[in-house]
């Protein structure tokens, strides 16, 4: 079988498939910081952001990434996500796929990971004056300025300072000036930011399930965890090297060696008599996933009702669930 690495051959291929231009080197990047969707007033360097689905634009370091009235999605190392909402700038320290750099500099931002990342090759830091961020586990981080502070909705990071170094995990918030304790919030509340976080890594997680079975039909091997662009949903996605996990959001994320099991219905036992034995019913002999809240259907995009475990790679959702405005707060609009 050929090998199928995580850059452009990969795209090349799928965009042959779907009838699209094969501009695969015009959407792959080796580096991380690659403009994965913006929405309203965002730019790069004092320069509109335009993504187009052959042309995704790329923060080269010490360039500058900022919202005005607008969001924008930034994809680090594979299986991360950068969120930033409204009035919030980043600046790009190193773009390296094993070894993300971002300097936050204002505003609010999400960090969404997928994967655990305590491994020397794949490491994500976000730096905040004289506070480096690093993150550890597979979780939710949220990033204020105003006032500084750290939010760990799921996952655990490591923060360091001039002069300590603190662990904040699940469920617990740091100031990044001048901290002396980590302190308790409520992970259960959120904002419009939060909201929008949680919706894009449901749509990522639809465009997962017919990317991993088209690798899956080519006959590629897919040995190592990377980004995937579908052009039929018009994004990339993650797909893991191998087995199925959730991601922290509770989605599921399938590789090409296990996404079969959602396109095979099992037989259904029908009982004892004429005709008795296995066959194709009216319906699956197993309990289907209910409707996603943006109307799709389908196993890759429902989080789980409850935690369980079966995994391949061991990785599950500590905090996983839908996120709800603070009580007595209307939460805003939503976009």
């Amino acid at each position: 079988m050929k090998r199928l690495s995580r850059t452009a051959a990969s795209a090349a291929a799928f965009f042959a498939l779907a009838g699209l231009p094969a501009l695969a080197q015009s959407v792959i990047s080796a580096h991380s910081g690659l403009i994965h969707y913006a929405e309203g007033r965002v730019l790069l360097d004092g320069k509109q952001v335009e993504v187009k689905i052959t042309a995704f634009p790329e923060i080269k370091v010490n360039m500058e990434l900022r919202t005005e009235d607008g969001r924008v999605e930034v994809l680090l190392n594979p299986g991360v996500f950068l969120r930033m909402g409204e009035n919030t700038a980043i600046r790009m320290v190193s773009n390296k796929l094993s070894d993300s750099q971002v300097e936050f500099l204002s505003g609010s931002a999400v960090v969404e990971s997928s994967g655990d990342l305590a491994q020397k090759d794949d490491s994500v830091t976000i730096l905040y004056k004289s506070a480096a961020v690093h993150l550890r586990k597979k979780g939710i981080y949220r990033f204020d300025s105003e006032p500084a502070q750290l939010r760990v909705f799921s996952g655990e990071a490591e923060v360091e300072s001039a002069s300590n170094v603190l662990i904040v995990r699940t469920g617990k918030m740091l100031a990044l000036e001048g901290a002396v304790a980590v302190e308790k919030f409520n992970a259960k509340e959120g904002d419009d930011l939060n909201r929008w976080s949680q919706r894009r890594a449901e749509y990522i997680s639809m465009a997962n399930i017919s990317a991993a079975k088209y690798v899956k039909d080519s006959g590629s091997t897919w040995n190592s965890s990377g980004w995937y662009f579908n052009p039929y949903f018009g994004m990339f996605t993650f797909i893991p090297g191998s087995g199925m996990f959730y991601s922290p959001y509770g989605y599921r994320y399938y590789a090409p060696g296990t996404v079969g099991r959602v396109y095979y219905q099992p037989p259904v036992y029908q009982g004892s008599g004429y005709g008795s034995g296995y066959g194709y019913g009216s319906g699956p002999g197993y309990a289907t996933a209910a409707p996603t809240s943006s109307g799709y259907s389908g196993v890759m995009s429902s989080a789980p009702a409850h935690s369980s475990s079966g995994a391949s790679t061991g990785a599950m959702s500590s905090g996983g669930g839908a996120i709800s405005a603070p009580s007595g707060h209307a939460g805003g609009h939503s976009r």
